[in-house]
């Protein structure tokens, strides 16, 4: 069972401890942390599954990117976690909960995992731990995940992680590397009275991106 600390989205922010990961805020003032992450939206993975508004080419870019999602960590739009591993340390990906409603209670849940750390269900793992952090602590009610059209694991990822898909969303996703073009979606959620999933047994397969 993961060890999460249920308190309110506030400062500092509660590190999510379980399934073997630990869960932290990224920190735009970390050479490392800024690597990582431009390495996890360089990845041509990431890439062939998502277009990001606006698109981070190098070291500046990676850094002003993680600035802005601290700023939604402080207004409290947005939670963005670096995924590691709870023994060694080392970062293995992304996980956030964002467009946070606090009003409705709901939010959007995406993630990335980098290349090395594929095949171990850690995008599994970080989704399990972060839901059970947002239907607690951020007392949502409602978490949307959302992906291209066509990308099988994430579907799957979603599934394992009660996250039951409703239906495909027309355009509602930029085509990969273009901003004026657009394609559907698969849209899954999980509400906070649905029963709690067994976690999967690990199996070995490619570990899919959505939206950060």
């Amino acid at each position: 069972m993961a060890d999460v600390d249920e308190q309110p989205l506030s400062h500092p922010f509660p590190e999510l401890h379980g399934h073997g990961l630990r869960l932290r805020l990224w920190d735009a003032e970390s050479d490392a942390d800024v690597e990582a992450w431009l390495r996890g939206v360089s990845d041509p993975e990431f890439q062939r599954w998502n277009t990001p508004l606006r698109i981070v080419r190098d070291i500046d870019g990676a850094r002003e990117s993680l600035r802005s999602r601290a700023e939604n960590v402080a207004d409290g739009t947005g939670v963005f976690l670096c995924v590691t591993d709870a023994a060694s340390g080392a970062t293995l990906g992304h996980i956030g909960i964002q467009e946070i409603d606090h009003v409705m209670r709901v939010a959007r849940v995406g993630y990335w995992v980098l290349p090395e750390a594929r095949g171990r269900q850690v995008a599994a793992r970080a989704l399990a731990l972060a839901a059970r952090y947002a239907f607690g602590a951020v007392r949502l009610h409602r978490l949307e995940l959302g992906h291209a059209l066509g990308h099988d694991a994430s579907c799957r990822i979603a599934e394992r992680c009660g996250f039951r898909y409703e239906g495909t969303l027309r355009g509602a996703m930029f085509e990969a590397g273009r901003q004026d073009a657009f394609r559907d979606v698969h849209l899954h959620a999980r509400l906070a009275t649905d029963p709690a999933p067994t976690f999967p047994t690990p199996a070995k397969e490619t570990e899919g991106d959505v939206q950060p």
